[in-house]
C-alpha cells in the first residue's frame, strides 16, 4: 500500500490520478489506443510550509486542483477532436492566458448561481417575513436543490455520463489500491463508486457549511449581504477540507459515517458503473503515477498496452524527478 492517499479526478475519455509529487493522466485514445503522461506538481506552494497548514493547505490545494484539472480537461477535450491521432493533432494547446480566463469565468459562473441567484431568490420569496433565521434556511434549501437540478441536468448528457462513468473507474481503482489489491479489472470491479475523500462530498460539506456560516452573517443590507457570501467562500472551503480530511480519516465510526453519508448518495449522481475498458484506462493512470512517485505497483497489476502522449510540459518518464516541471500548474489529493 502507498505512503501517499492517492486522489484524480474524471476526463474526457480519461482519468487522471495525483500522486505525492506527480500526476498522470491516461486518455481511450479515439483509435482504440490508451496513452498516457506524466507531469511533476511544482505551482510554487507545492511541498512548502504553507501546504502543510491546516486551512491554508486546503485552499493551496484547491487552487492547484483547479488549474490542473481545466487545463487537462482542455487537454482531452482536445485530443478527442482530433480523432485521427496524425502527428501533431494531439498537441493542440491553449496559452496559460487562455486557461486563466476560462477558468475565472468559470469561477465568476459558479459563485453567481450557487451563492448569489440562492441568495437573491431567498430575499425576494422571504422580503415579508420578519426572520433572518428563515430567510437563510430558505436561502440553504435553495442552494441544494439548484446543485442537485444542476447535477441531474447535466447527468442525462451521454458525454457527461461517459465521464461520470470515468469517475466512478476513478475511485474503484482507488479503493482496491487502498485495500493493497492487485490493479486488474477484476478486482477493482469489486468496489464501490463512491470514495469518501470526493471532490463532490467536499461541495456536499460546503454547501451545509454556508448555511451555517451565512446564517451568522443576519439579514443586513443587500450589498453586504452579497459581499459576505463572496468573501465568506475561501474560508468556508478551507475549513470544508479540513472536515472532509476528518471524515476520511474517521469513516469507521459509524456517527461519522452517517454525517457524511449525504455525500455518498450525492455521488450516486456523479458517479457510473464503468466499462471494463474504462476501469482499464484508470489502471494505467494509477500505475504511472505511482511510478511517476517512485512507488511500486502492486506485484501481479495488470499492464496494459500504452503509448506516450506527447504534449508541452508533461513527460512520460518513470521517475517524478525526471519530468517536467509545470511551474504556475500543479487535484483534492484523495479521489
Amino acid at each position: 500500500m502507498p505512503r501517499y492517499s492517492y486522489g484524480g479526478q474524471a476526463l474526457i475519455e480519461g482519468v487522471l490520478m495525483r500522486g505525492r509529487d506527480a500526476l498522470a493522466v491516461a486518455f481511450r485514445h479515439p483509435d482504440g489506443r490508451i496513452v498516457y503522461a506524466t507531469e511533476r506538481l511544482d505551482s510554487g506552494f507545492h511541498g512548502s510550509r504553507w501546504a502543510k497548514m491546516p486551512f491554508l493547505r486546503g485552499l493551496i490545494v484547491l487552487y492547484e486542483t483547479l488549474i490542473v484539472g481545466t487545463r487537462w480537461l482542455v487537454r482531452s477535450a482536445s485530443l478527442q477532436a482530433a480523432g485521427s491521432g496524425e502527428e501533431g493533432e494531439e498537441s493542440v494547446e491553449l496559452g496559460k492566458g487562455s486557461i486563466a480566463l476560462m477558468l475565472g469565468l468559470t469561477l465568476l459562473a459558479g459563485v453567481g448561481i450557487f451563492f448569489l441567484l440562492p441568495l437573491l431568490i431567498a430575499s425576494v420569496t422571504t422580503a415579508n417575513i420578519d426572520n433572518g433565521v428563515v430567510q437563510h434556511l430558505v436561502e440553504g434549501l435553495i442552494r441544494v436543490a439548484i446543485f442537485i437540478g444542476y447535477l441531474l441536468l447535466i447527468s442525462q448528457a451521454a458525454d457527461i455520463r461517459r465521464v461520470f462513468q470515468y469517475h466512478g473507474a476513478e475511485h474503484m481503482t482507488i479503493h482496491a489500491l487502498e485495500a493493497g489489491e492487485t490493479l486488474v479489472v477484476e478486482n477493482v470491479r469489486k468496489y464501490p463508486t463512491a470514495h469518501p475523500r470526493c471532490g463532490t462530498e467536499f461541495l456536499v460539506v460546503v454547501i451545509a457549511l454556508s448555511i451555517v456560516a451565512f446564517s451568522l452573517v443576519g439579514r443586513q443590507e443587500p450589498l453586504v449581504m452579497i459581499g459576505s457570501r463572496i468573501a465568506l467562500i475561501p474560508v468556508i472551503a478551507a475549513v470544508g477540507y479540513e472536515i472532509l480530511k476528518w471524515g476520511a480519516r474517521h469513516r469507521a465510526n459509524p456517527i461519522v459515517r452517517t454525517i457524511m453519508y449525504p455525500g455518498i448518495l450525492v455521488q450516486m449522481i456523479t458517479t457510473k458503473q464503468p466499462t471494463p475498458d474504462m476501469i482499464e484506462v484508470a489502471i494505467v493512470s494509477m500505475e504511472q503515477a505511482l511510478q511517476a512517485d517512485g512507488e511500486s505497483v502492486p506485484e501481479g497489476s495488470a499492464q496494459f498496452p500504452r503509448d506516450p502522449l506527447e504534449l508541452p510540459g508533461t513527460s512520460t518518464k518513470g521517475e517524478a524527478a525526471a519530468a517536467t516541471a509545470v511551474t504556475i500548474d500543479p487535484p483534492l489529493p484523495g479521489a
